[in-house]
């Protein structure tokens, strides 16, 4: 395993460019299992999770080739269903090629998904969506076993907001007979920009990007050429870690509109910000005021970057209020920020962050993908030299955050641990 060892105090400055979405890419890849033609795709990051997506896909018959960020997908003619344990325990969005297996092959079984340590996260909601389209499910030793003579439209309202049960359903419906509507549907920029691909693909989808969307089965898909979406939460990590650490980082290559929920609160904060449409140049120059937040689904302030936040947060000045919404055990990270010298008190789904002075250096170990980031970005701004074990979370997600980093200024490197 490997380690992150960095010394703080650095200034960043300069330009910076995000990559593709990992979350985008992964349902994209789920999609290739809809058609018997090539997909070639482009803008991915070669991050652990598209590795085991790629071999998710060889599993059940297709050839994945990959070359930086394009990656080509030619599905096969097996007519292999069963997605193992060995895949999907360490990575949620394997389920993501439940749907497709469902309306293509007829047939689908699939092991529950793993992932990051932050919380129940069901897929009750997915399963209902087929059901409700007539399919027969049950779950047994481990997996979900179900087979669809035909996938029929019909109306899935979802209980509560779901990204990936958004994408599974409505993958699913791109094949069903008839129309399905999808209401509550999840409003993330990853939903739509499956949409996008899917309509390339020869789906028939209206309404993507709000919470009612309407897909008319066709009879078969077709391959596509297609470039994924920046990715938001990368995005906004690299604008954290600038506020974070003075000076003035430019991230480019974004989309301005997935970063206002972020923007409005590091101006909160006291951060200068400046924008167009591609990229957001933060500056700061005095201290970070204390600013309360909470996680909501888009286009409310993401999960994803509430440790990244609270890492800002906790040399504010004054007491900021954090309350977490969306998954249980997403304070993970609390007690590793405390051994920094963090004042952070957590109560329920709410974290109290008193600012202190300054962090210092600490050997701390990271818990999940977003939990590793925020440990990173403490480690920047704090005093002396700061070890981030278990950074294979962070690999995870992120394409090569340190080299981005360190291009920046940040004195950071990646050792055997």
């Amino acid at each position: 395993m490997e380690k992150m060892i960095i010394k703080g105090g650095n200034r960043l400055s300069g330009r910076v460019r995000v990559s593709g979405a990992k979350n985008a890419a992964l349902p994209a890849l789920s999609a290739t299992l809809l058609t018997d033609e090539e997909c070639i795709f482009s803008g991915f990051p070669p991050v652990a999770d598209i590795a085991t997506m790629g071999k998710t896909l060889r599993e059940l018959g297709s050839e994945v080739e990959s070359a930086g960020e394009y990656i080509r997908v030619k599905p096969g003619n097996s007519e292999n269903f069963i997605a193992p344990y060995r895949l999907v325990k360490t990575m949620r969005a394997s389920v993501l090629v439940l749907g497709p297996l469902l309306a293509k092959r007829g047939r689908a079984k699939v092991s529950l998904p793993g992932g990051c340590a932050i919380g129940a996260r069901p897929i009750d909601m997915h399963l209902d969506g087929f059901q409700a389209m007539g399919a027969e499910l049950k779950i047994r030793h481990g997996y979900v076993e179900g087979q669809a003579r035909e996938l029929r439209g019909t109306r899935v309202k979802f209980k509560r907001s779901t990204v990936t049960g958004t994408e599974n359903v409505l993958m699913a419906a791109c094949l069903a007979r008839g129309e399905t509507i999808l209401e509550n549907a999840a409003l993330e920029p990853e939903v739509t920009d499956l949409a996008n691909l899917l309509i390339q693909m020869g789906a028939r989808i209206e309404g993507a990007g709000t919470d009612k969307i309407r897909i008319n089965g066709v009879d078969k898909l077709s391959g596509a050429r297609y470039r994924i979406i920046p990715d938001r939460i990368e995005a906004g990590t690299l604008l954290i870690a600038g506020a974070m650490c003075g000076g003035e980082v430019q991230v480019e290559g974004l989309i301005f509109d997935h970063q206002k929920a972020l923007v409005e609160k590091l101006q909160a904060a006291g951060v200068k910000v400046e924008h167009d449409y591609d990229w957001i140049r933060v500056t700061r120059a005095g201290k970070v005021k204390a600013v309360d937040f909470e996680t909501e689904p888009f286009p409310g302030f993401p999960t994803d970057l509430q440790a990244q936040m609270m890492a800002l947060l906790s040399t504010a000045e004054g007491t900021s209020t954090i309350m977490e919404n969306i998954f249980e055990n997403r304070f993970m990270h609390v007690s590793e920020l405390d051994r920094m010298g963090a004042d952070i008190r957590v109560e329920g789904k709410r974290a109290m962050v008193q600012g202190v002075e300054h962090l210092s250096g600490a050997p701390v170990m990271a818990s999940d993908l977003r939990a590793s980031a925020s440990l990173i970005l403490a480690g920047l701004s704090a005093e002396g030299e700061t070890e981030v074990s278990r950074i294979y979370h962070l690999d995870r997600g992120y394409e090569r955050l340190d080299l981005k980093l360190a291009q920046l200024g940040a004195d950071i490197r990646r050792v055997k641990d």
